[in-house]
């Protein structure tokens, strides 16, 4: 029998963690050919996560707990925890039932007709609109300067032939973002759309600063196009300053008893240089940042118990 190993990560989700672990079980009850496994990884929750996660496991040998010794962040964790997956296949979800774990019966179809690759895309979403429109223009600005074709609206939901996998750990990530490694590694892939819910327990995790951080990862990881564009711009205020410059001349030897050049001119183009040199500063920094990272070589995350895994 094929094995699916189904994986996630958490933080604070005691008010979803019962009804995922239902709701999966519910799937697997309509795929009697296969067997199951289910990591969670679980990133030092302060509510009460833990105590189900321990209590889930005691009474399924099936269902895994990787608990981490401290908040590893969204990216880190879940990840680590794909990578400990036994299965033929992995799908990879998030535990807070935005994406609906049903799903996985549509995504095991389409991996027995030879998809190696299923991404859940979402085109459409009861989060918040003006969220959702955000994510979209994100999404659509990747794929438009990455040197890989990016999936449009996808988050890493879906799943994984085992070759898939295998190729993931080739990379050796310190850092990933997941979803484009799925577009730059290739295999025969299909996209299956699904609404994504509105979540019912809890709240979000994101706030700017992790948003911000997951999307400069992206850029980072999958184009050198903000780079090349401080050379650009370089070049062209260069030249739109010398025109500047060159036009002032001339406008002074015409006018050479009534034109002053005044002090408002030199400040506005003083900050205005300023701020553009700052933000190139930020992009090189970003860069310079991700090799720090990739650098420092560090684990994805430090492990403070496992449950129901092979020692």
């Amino acid at each position: 029998m094929k094995m699916i190993s189904v994986v996630s990560s958490c933080f604070n989700e005691e008010g979803n963690l019962r009804a995922f672990y239902d709701r999966i079980l519910a799937v697997f009850a309509q795929l009697p050919g296969y067997t199951y496994e289910i990591i969670l990884a679980d990133n030092c929750s302060t509510d009460h996560s833990r105590d189900i996660l321990r209590a889930l496991a005691a009474k399924d040998t099936q269902f895994k707990v990787i608990m981490n010794a401290n908040n590893f962040g969204h990216i880190r964790s879940p990840f680590n925890a794909m990578l400990q997956a036994s299965g033929d296949a992995v799908v990879l979800m998030c535990s807070d039932l935005q994406e609906p774990p049903e799903m996985i019966l549509e995504f095991v179809k389409q991996w027995e007709a030879g998809y190696q690759v299923v991404c859940g895309v979402k085109p459409k979403s009861r989060e918040n609109p003006a969220m959702f429109k955000l994510r979209r223009f994100y999404y659509w600005l990747l794929a438009s300067c990455s040197e890989t074709p990016q999936i449009q609206n996808f988050t890493g939901f879906g799943l994984y032939d085992r070759k898939v996998i295998t190729a993931v750990k080739k990379f050796n990530e310190p850092y990933p973002y997941f979803r484009g490694l799925v577009s730059e590694i290739g295999f025969k892939r299909i996209e299956v759309p699904f609404t994504q819910a509105a979540r019912k327990h809890g709240k979000t995790k994101n706030n700017f600063l992790t948003l911000y951080d997951m999307a400069m990862t992206g850029f980072v990881n999958h184009t050198k196009l903000p780079l090349r564009l401080a050379s650009f711009f370089g070049f062209l205020l260069a030249f739109l300053s010398l025109l500047v410059a060159g036009g002032y001349f001339v406008y002074k030897l015409l006018y050479w008893q009534t034109f002053n050049l005044g002090l408002a001119p030199i400040v506005i183009g003083l900050f205005f240089f300023a701020s553009v040199q700052l933000i190139f500063i930020g992009v090189i920094g970003e860069y310079i940042g991700a090799i720090w990272t990739q650098v420092k070589n560090k684990p994805l995350v430090i492990e403070d118990e496992r449950i129901n895994f092979d020692e």
